[in-house]
């Protein structure tokens, strides 16, 4: 299905699968008279939740997101993100306020499969991107969300002598921030940095957690719980979630930094966890999706760690670790799971 937003006539379109119904009922709430529409969180941090958000701020944060981007009237993108979340709000957004020219492809692993002509402009999850290598070369401008880009994916980008000539992005952003607010890139040339959006300003308050000001988008100081480094006003490196810290024998220990560095050596997903433990307060455990591996467990064992404490303790494999439903790691159910003996 396209919808033309240059020449939108809504009911001159056929809505028929439940994604392309679900994209209808935005519409519909969209051109309300109201000055608000609902948006639904993921859950990956907390209970999920239901808020509303103005649309002149969605308004602003798609302008920000276009203009970045260079994107024009006419142009092609395609939306395979749940429209409940605001990463697929935003993608109908972005399209009305530039006039694009939308592509719905209902949320997939391999969304962009059917894809035989060049599009302008794409929002994929990790786990979508993995599963579309092959295709992604048609895309000149691709942004990866909902999840960390991990090392192994960012390698076999890299490695795909196709996709040296196209722009891909990871974002940095949640709910709150109406999408994201922060871009780095990823291709052709890789950052370490995300650079904020013109007009969005960053600091830190005292436990090293990001501070977001971005009037165009809210008009407060947004506090996350996101560890950063700070290069300047509106260049950060993230470091990983304080909620997410393990502290163990007294010493804090970030795990998505030694995920990163799991990453670059296997290809499975690889999540650290903090376990009860008597003499250290936490044990720092490694959960691997997948078969048990000697060769994982060499490898990990190999890698050169900063500190000695950064090595796990316990590397444990299971048939699959609990994902949101938008696919990101669940970090509480999985402690849950952990607690109760895997």
């Amino acid at each position: 299905m396209l919808i033309d937003f240059n020449n939108l006539n809504i009911n001159n379109l056929s809505f028929q699968t439940d994604f392309e119904q679900k994209i209808k009922n935005f519409l519909d709430e969209w051109f309300s008279d109201g000055y608000t529409v609902k948006v639904q969180t993921s859950g990956s941090t907390g209970a999920p939740k239901v808020f509303e958000i103005e649309k002149k701020k969605m308004v602003n944060s798609a302008v920000m997101t276009c203009n970045f981007l260079g994107l024009k009237e006419g142009d092609k993108a395609v939306i395979c993100l749940p429209v409940e979340y605001i990463s697929g709000k935003m993608m109908v957004v972005r399209s009305i306020e530039r006039k694009l020219k939308l592509i719905v492809s209902n949320p997939s692993l391999k969304p962009v499969e059917y894809l035989n002509e060049e599009i302008d402009f794409c929002a994929m999850t990790p786990l979508q991107v993995e599963n579309s290598l092959e295709h992604l070369h048609l895309i000149k401008n691709l942004i990866i969300g909902g999840a960390t880009v991990s090392e192994s994916l960012k390698k076999k980008i890299a490695q795909n002598e196709r996709l040296r000539d196209i722009r891909i992005f990871e974002t940095y952003g949640m709910s709150e921030t109406l999408s994201h607010i922060a871009l780095k890139q990823i291709m052709p040339e890789p950052e370490d940095y995300f650079t904020a959006f013109e007009n969005v300003s960053v600091s830190v308050d005292e436990r090293g957690c990001l501070k977001i000001f971005a009037p165009d988008v809210n008009a407060e100081v947004l506090q996350t719980n996101d560890l950063v480094e700070i290069r300047n006003e509106r260049e950060f490196k993230f470091l990983g979630r304080i909620d997410n810290v393990i502290n163990s024998g007294g010493a804090k220990i970030f795990p998505e930094v030694l995920e990163a560095l799991v990453k670059k050596e296997i290809p499975n997903e690889a999540v650290f966890i903090g376990i009860k433990d008597e003499s250290l307060g936490q044990k720092l455990i490694l959960v691997i999706e997948g078969e048990v591996s000697a060769e994982f467990k060499s490898k990990i064992s190999a890698i050169p760690f900063e500190k000695n404490f950064h090595q796990p303790k316990e590397i444990i494999f299971t048939e699959k670790i609990p994902r949101t439903p938008n696919g990101k790691v669940n970090r509480i159910e999985l402690q849950k799971i952990l607690a109760e003996g895997l």
